[in-house]
């Protein structure tokens, strides 16, 4: 089965590549691995929260957010080589602007991460970093990247 057809089977949909917000590209292939730039959940264009996990935005929410930037990375992954080339995730790097005191940041990526298990399966299982920091473009709670290998 192709990622595209698994896509489809879970009723998910990749977004259009939003727009860089900077001098920088969506995603840039170097060998075998494809690196994307931060995503930050944009939905339709634009951005879909503000605020600070823990405080503004609760924990579960900005889990959701997450997911929404992880299929923005896909989504730039795809533009660039195709998600059928796609063989394993190798990282995520997931920023969550926290209030002080938040320390489930870990909670919060797994939006991202358990979307990459529910698309890849086994290839989906990676390394992953979910750092807290104090504020992050745009005010969003939650950015993330990916890099990804792929195939011929």
């Amino acid at each position: 089965m192709s990622w595209t057809s698994r896509l489809a089977e879970l009723g998910v949909e990749l977004p259009k590549v939003p727009a860089p917000a900077g001098a920088y590209v969506p995603a840039v292939r170097s060998g075998s691995l494809v690196f994307t730039a931060g995503q930050v959940p944009f939905v339709d264009g634009k951005v879909a929260a503000t605020g600070k996990v823990g405080r503004e935005i609760s924990p579960e929410e900005a889990k959701g957010h997450a997911r929404t930037c992880a299929l923005n990375a896909l989504a730039a992954v795809d533009a660039l080589v195709g998600i059928d080339r796609v063989t394993r995730v190798v990282k995520v790097v997931g920023f969550v602007a926290s209030a002080e005191g938040f320390t489930g940041q870990p909670g919060v990526v797994n939006g991202a991460s358990e979307l990459l298990g529910e698309v890849f399966g086994d290839a989906g299982q990676h390394a992953r970093s979910a750092v807290g920091v104090a504020e992050l473009p745009l005010g969003v709670p939650v950015e993330v990247e990916l890099i990804v290998e792929v195939g011929e």
